[in-house]
């Protein structure tokens, strides 16, 4: 049985605002980003501090340049984002989310090879819960057979 599968070829338009810009929204365990992108520079702003400032660890700033350094596209656009919860490596990967699902809207030509490196899928890890009766999530109490 042959199956054939057409590609549809449409047209998508660009999402953007009055301003130029495209607004997305990431997210990452309890971290929540609201990531503004538009043509620039290459300036990246996060809660009113340059990315340099709000994130000292280099991991943490490849982790934010890993969609721009994908496309070839480093320096070509500004980001302008506030982040909120959660801990540092969470709000790092809530941006990356943010900028590229921001990307996919802006030129939604690069959404395919967004989607091929899992960059617009949001990491469902989060912290296990504590279970009733015990230390932690997962440790137990010591067995002792006498």
């Amino acid at each position: 049985m042959n199956v054939v599968i057409e590609e549809k070829n449409v047209n998508i338009e660009p999402v953007r605002d009055s301003l130029g810009r495209s607004y997305a929204t990431g997210k990452r365990k309890e971290s929540i980003a609201r990531v503004w992108l538009s043509r620039g520079n290459g300036k990246i702003t996060i809660n009113g501090l340059d990315c340099n400032d709000y994130f000292v660890r280099d991991v943490l700033k490849m982790l934010i340049n890993e969609p721009f350094s994908l496309l070839s596209v480093e320096g070509q656009y500004n980001i302008n984002c506030t982040v909120r919860g959660g801990g540092l490596s969470g709000q790092a990967g809530a941006i990356r989310h943010g900028i590229s699902k921001a990307l996919s809207l802006f030129e939604p030509g690069l959404r395919c090879q967004l989607k091929a490196a899992g960059l617009l899928t949001r990491d469902a890890r989060t912290v296990e819960r504590k279970k009733y009766g015990h230390k932690k999530a997962r440790k137990r109490f010591q067995f002792s057979k006498r």
